[in-house]
């Protein structure tokens, strides 16, 4: 089936991490008749809180594992419908109900506005997790760049952190998710779009330190899984690194999967191969049955 066209926005120029570097994302994306769309469905008051439930069609033998996809664009920019076919389908094919997350970008709102909405989506989510068929405790969260920086707070945000609900989600799959925002906005590291995010403003290192992952290190915290190239001139290879050495230190359950000699996006066919190993990691977890 085609896309519904309500639910297109404009992609943007520059795609960002999961968009394999050698190919281009189809603008609107284009499924294949076996999966439904219920397009732009709102979670919060917000015009940018709408989020779109794909899942496939056809009976299930019970109740199906379910994702919360988060794209990336450094908070700036990026759209949900940039990660359909290199995302999202690759959960529909294994079964998953997938709702794919638009949430205020910061020139709409900075920082910690990003963080606010996926935490009321992830809630969203599980609270309707009954009207789509999804089993509450086999949702995974997952995006790519800033939004695998948005995942990681889904998955690591405490209730202390006052960004809002604090989600409950079974593991999350980070793509060269920003772990230390504080970083990058001085010093070598510095990015325009974390500047941008978090602008100049009494108190902006303590709110950098409060929308970081690793400020949230403990513990009993979901699974996480990261995926990050060795390569990245975006958001450096440490910041993957170091949190998953953390999380490690504190007792938490945190792998690293390192795309040698990779940058900032990768071609389709290790992308490809890199979900393998995903849903393997999903498997162990007792989330893909």
């Amino acid at each position: 089936m085609s896309w519904h066209p309500c639910s297109v926005l404009l992609v943007g120029s520059v795609l960002w991490g999961q968009v394999p570097q050698d190919m281009k994302p189809n603008s609107p994306p284009v499924l294949p008749e076996n999966v439904t769309v219920e397009a732009n469905v709102r979670y919060g008051t917000h015009a940018e809180n709408v989020l779109d439930i794909l899942q496939p069609k056809g009976a299930a033998a019970g109740k199906r594992p379910g994702v919360l996809l988060i794209h990336g664009g450094g908070w700036t920019g990026g759209t949900k419908e940039q990660r359909v076919e290199y995302a999202a389908m690759k959960y529909l094919e294994k079964g998953f109900v997938v709702a794919n997350v638009e949430y205020r970008l910061a020139k709409t709102a900075p920082a910690p506005a990003a963080v606010e909405d996926v935490l009321q989506a992830a809630r969203w989510f599980r609270q309707h997790a009954r009207r789509y068929g999804v089993d509450p405790n086999r949702i995974v969260v997952t995006g790519d760049s800033a939004g695998g920086h948005l995942a990681l707070m889904v998955g690591l945000t405490p209730k202390s952190a006052k960004l809002g609900p604090p989600a409950k989600v079974a593991a999350v799959v980070n793509f060269y998710g920003i772990t230390d925002v504080e970083d990058q906005l001085s010093g070598p590291h510095q990015r325009p779009y974390a500047v941008q995010w978090v602008p100049e403003q009494e108190g902006r290192s303590a709110l950098a330190r409060r929308v970081s992952p690793i400020t949230y290190v403990r513990k009993g915290v979901p699974p996480v899984l990261t995926i990050h190239g060795d390569q990245d001139q975006t958001v450096p290879y440490e910041h993957a690194t170091n949190l998953t050495r953390a999380l490690e230190r504190a007792g938490a359950d945190a792998s690293l999967h390192t795309l040698t000699g990779h940058g900032h996006s990768v071609p389709k066919a290790v992308l490809d191969a890199e979900y393998e190993e995903i849903f393997v990691f999903l498997r162990r977890k007792g989330i893909l049955k």
